[in-house]
């Protein structure tokens, strides 16, 4: 029976609201996410594990997806665009769109989940739920920041568990809590003077933004494929002692 309604990244908030009002039962799946099911052996295996995910998801899946609502544009990825195309030539049911507008900063909403206090493995985990569930976080307690992780979420979310509580959200997970995750100025966006671990996904094309930002603002630049290393996990926790 086909009861799921798959998405990657963040579909355009309008689209979100059709299908739920169209499917109310359905059952949502994030296909970002490792729920660690068969490979789909159809990517290279030196690639990112993110776009592999999806692969893996969706096939797995395929028997009780009633359509995939796939981003392709800035607001995902290259690799993104071309997922759609392989997926609908295996009998997929793809509902693509573009999340491209960058708003000015004065006219983005706030991000509460970024600045909070909450630890930051709940911070990213409350930002990419609520891309489907349009929670109004406003009241969460704010702190001042002692550090920063710029990025996406980690296919591995236990990396964040190195972080103490007063970490601030940048980069594109900041952007998805903004409602504007093609803003690439807002992605760019760190405070200067908060100690900053800047994150990508090995193969994806944001360690270019990654390594750059990192070198500006005198962060630590790191990039983990499937699961962190000891020595990765290591050097975080040594750069946030130092810093």
């Amino acid at each position: 029976m086909k009861d799921i309604i798959g998405f990657w990244g963040y579909p355009r908030p309008n689209i979100i609201r059709e299908y739920k009002n169209k499917y109310p039962n359905a059952k949502w799946v994030d296909l970002d996410i490792d729920y660690n099911y068969p490979k789909a052996n159809i990517l290279p295996e030196a690639y990112c594990c993110i776009i592999k995910n999806i692969f893996n998801n969706a096939f797995y899946l395929k028997d009780r997806l009633i359509e995939i609502l796939a981003p392709v544009g800035k607001d995902k990825c290259d690799s993104a665009f071309f997922a759609v195309e392989i997926l609908k030539e295996n009998g997929f049911n793809i509902k693509t769109s573009y999340f491209e507008e960058a708003l000015p900063f004065t006219d983005l909403p706030d991000t509460p989940i970024c600045n909070s206090s909450l630890p930051l493995r709940e911070k990213v985990e409350k930002i990419t739920a609520n891309i489907i569930e349009e929670k109004n976080y406003v009241h969460l307690p704010q702190c001042k920041a002692e550090f920063g992780f710029w990025g996406v979420p980690p296919n591995d979310l236990s990396i964040l568990e190195v972080f103490p509580d007063k970490t601030a959200v940048f980069g594109w997970c900041r952007c998805v809590e903004a409602r504007n995750p093609g803003n690439l100025a807002l992605e760019m966006f760190v405070e200067p003077h908060v100690p900053t671990v800047f994150f990508a996904q090995t193969f994806c094309a944001k360690n270019q933004l990654a390594k750059y930002l990192a070198a500006k603002y005198n962060g630590l630049y790191i990039d983990i494929d499937t699961h962190p290393t000891n020595s990765i996990k290591a050097k975080i926790e040594a750069f946030l002692r130092l810093r």
